[in-house]
């Protein structure tokens, strides 16, 4: 067992490392937290931001304690999920391209709650590839206590990760002066969060 205890706080580091990098690099969270930082500023964005990084930490924790299964018993679940996937991400990209400019007196967009920003990362890709990889490679055990640090270390590095993608939207918007420019800047948004669809269309490689 010591050994066991050796190489958990061993690759503790590299969970770190991995949860940072994975948390920070663009993905359709990010995408969406740079377009809110925008629009909405940063105060408004945090329940979107926390809602990301502890429903992503609970994801993991249900993945991690079997939920990743139900992939192994019903295959079809996947082609479910990547089509399910596949419609909410467009009809975002969609609200994203269409969001009011805050100069306007008749505003009505809102930006992501927490729950909902929760419930999103059960439809978003990489935070099933992420989710999954995180299991696979430092709770391979499927122990209890393991599944439980590696979705607290994500919950953890999570939020200082992905702020940094609102920060950006937030500055940006200094220079996204007219209702124009900060069109123009919603419907890249869009386009990059239709992008980020493109590994999860690909197929497989067998």
């Amino acid at each position: 067992m010591p050994d066991s205890c050796e190489m958990t706080h061993e690759l503790l580091y590299g969970l770190v490392a991995f949860a940072f990098v994975s948390s920070a690099t663009p993905g359709p969270n990010n995408m969406m937290l740079m377009a809110s930082g925008a629009n909405f500023g940063f105060r408004r964005t945090v329940p979107h931001m926390f809602g990301i990084g502890l429903g992503f930490a609970f994801m993991i924790f249900l993945v991690g304690m079997g939920l990743i299964q139900v992939f192994d018993y019903w295959p079809v679940s996947h082609t479910i999920l990547k089509v399910v996937s596949v419609a909410y991400m467009l009809w975002l990209a969609w609200k994203i391209a269409n969001a009011a400019p805050p100069e306007k007196s008749d505003v009505t967009g809102t930006p992501m709650t927490f729950l909902q920003a929760a419930a999103f990362q059960w439809v978003n890709p990489k935070a099933w590839t992420m989710a999954l990889t995180a299991i696979a490679i430092y709770a391979p055990d499927r122990a209890t206590w393991s599944i439980f640090v590696v979705a607290l270390v994500f919950g953890l590095v999570n939020f200082p990760s992905v702020s940094i993608w609102t920060v950006l939207g937030q500055e940006l918007r200094r220079l996204l002066k007219s209702p124009a420019s900060l069109r123009a800047f919603n419907w890249t948004m869009a386009a990059l969060l239709v992008l980020s669809l493109y590994p999860v269309l690909l197929p497989s490689a067998g």
